[in-house]
């Protein structure tokens, strides 16, 4: 039986959705309810979004004052919240200017843009091209899916947008490729979430570092999955000792409120001056107001080190339950955002999940990819050990 169904036919919604045979209306921190009142453990997040739970009260309070007061005046007058969560980030970061838009697609497609801007600023007429890597995930938008290094995201979109070229992931022969005097900036995730959840690895991270400052080429790093704390810092290149020139950060920004931004250093950023980008609703203050929230959340409760605790306790959990059943082939991850690499197809325990309460994702057909909020209890994530433990217990014989 298949794990996912389309919207019907009959609907107005455009059938662009492989969706769950499930309708949630209700949700709460770690917990949400169908149209049945039926509660489920999530443990998706919203794909990497609800970071802080469902419908966090310190969010919660900071829209529902902005929805009194102001909803939309455009980029064209000064925004007070805009100003105020562009200090938070830089502050908090290695970065000095931020854009804010709407989306991760959005944050993706600035990044490439204002690499663009750079080169041609910079007197680098030749350097048109953009390296990324087998299996990325950078979007969906006509240039962030040519970004995307999946070919199942492109299928039926040629001719892509030109100028990309993908390179295998945490290898070290491929990184001499890059410098071909031809390269503006590489893009790449941390951790590649979509693409199954591979943490790249240290030593290589430091080797493309090392190279991109030498050629003068552009690092963007793509934390719209990893950033906001999901890994246990704020950003994930924290943990990598390493500062890129660009970075992009979106879903767990504003707590489930649509929100994206592009974090630069200075000497990228004046690559964008008036008349060269812009948003309509990008960092309008009813995105400002949960994003601050979200943020201020996150630093002021000491969230970040219980994050990595709880990640390292789940995982030593699950490795386990690897050492137990067969079907598990390999852990991986960081923080809170993890793959279990299965024998099997993951809908198998997707849906056998769904049955007990339980909401969790695929990443790919082999990978179960578990995003509890942050905030997520011990509690709650012996449940979810216990419920898989007991998942693999009856499935055990039948998976091949």
């Amino acid at each position: 039986m298949s794990e996912t169904v389309t919207t019907p036919t009959t609907s107005a919604v455009m059938n662009t959705y492989g969706r769950f045979p499930i309708t949630l209306v209700k949700g709460k921190g770690s917990y949400v309810w169908d149209d049945n009142d039926e509660k489920f453990l999530d443990y998706t997040s919203g794909i990497a979004t609800c970071n802080l739970g469902h419908v966090p009260e310190q969010v919660k309070s900071k829209v529902m004052e902005q929805l009194d007061t102001l909803w939309h005046c455009s980029n064209l007058y000064d925004i007070p919240s805009q100003q105020e969560l562009a200090t938070v980030l830089a502050e908090n970061s290695c970065f000095d200017k931020v854009f804010f838009c709407n989306s991760g697609a959005e944050a993706n497609e600035s990044a490439i843009k204002i690499a663009k801007k750079y080169a041609k600023d910079k007197g680098h007429s030749k350097k048109t091209e953009f390296v990324t890597f087998h299996n990325s995930f950078h979007g969906r938008t006509g240039t962030t899916m040519a970004a995307t290094g999946q070919e199942k995201i492109q299928q039926g979109f040629t001719p892509l947008t030109p100028g990309f070229r993908y390179l295998p992931f945490n290898d070290a022969n491929a990184l001499a490729q890059i410098n071909d005097q031809q390269t503006t900036a590489v893009i790449l995730e941390l951790v590649q979430g979509e693409g199954g959840v591979y943490p790249a690895e240290q030593a290589w991270i430091k080797q493309l570092e090392a190279l991109c400052k030498k050629e003068d080429i552009l690092l963007i790093i793509d934390e719209i999955q990893t950033g906001i704390g999901r890994t246990g810092t704020l950003f994930a290149y924290e943990q990598y000792g390493i500062e890129p020139d660009v970075i992009t950060v979106a879903k767990g920004l504003g707590s489930g409120f649509p929100v994206g931004a592009m974090l630069a250093k200075e000497a990228v950023a004046n690559s964008f001056q008036p008349g060269t980008h812009g948003s309509t609703f990008g960092g309008n203050p009813l995105a400002m107001s949960a994003g601050l929230a979200t943020i201020d959340t996150i630093l002021s409760e000491d969230i970040l080190p219980e994050v990595s605790a709880k990640g390292l306790w789940l995982t030593s959990k699950l490795e386990e339950l690897q050492q137990e059943f067969s079907s598990i082939e390999q852990v991986r991850g960081l923080g809170l955002l993890i793959g279990i690499q299965l024998s099997t197809d993951a809908k198998v325990l997707i849906s056998e999940c769904r049955k007990r309460g339980l909401l969790v994702l695929p990443a790919g057909a082999n990978v179960l990819r578990v995003l509890p909020p942050l905030t997520t209890t011990y509690e709650e994530l012996e449940r979810f050990v216990d419920t898989l433990k007991q998942i693999l217990t009856e499935l055990e014989v039948s998976l091949p």
